[in-house]
């Protein structure tokens, strides 16, 4: 989902899977796979580098942040469990 902004100002989430066409009259227009139009504030430069960006970011998987200090990654815990070979 991508964040626009209606004429009104009021931000909106767009599905970008559902952009069918994106038009350039005075406005910015947005024809949605259902028919639906509607009109936002950014350009089609913008919601094409939105939509860019969040393809982007799908593709790039979850993103695995390290403690600095750490190498290898997080530490494992041990599980407080005894197996049953312990036990």
């Amino acid at each position: 989902m991508i964040q626009l902004t209606r004429l009104n100002n009021q931000p909106m989430m767009v599905n970008s899977d559902l952009i069918k066409f994106v038009e350039k009259a005075p406005d910015t227009v947005l024809t949605l796979l259902t028919g639906e139009k509607v009109i936002v504030l950014e350009s089609a430069d913008t919601v094409l580098a939105k939509i860019v960006a969040f393809r982007q970011s799908i593709l790039a998987g979850p993103q695995v942040q390290v403690s600095p200090g750490t190498v290898g990654g997080p530490p494992v815990v041990p599980s407080p469990h005894k197996s049953a070979e312990e036990s």
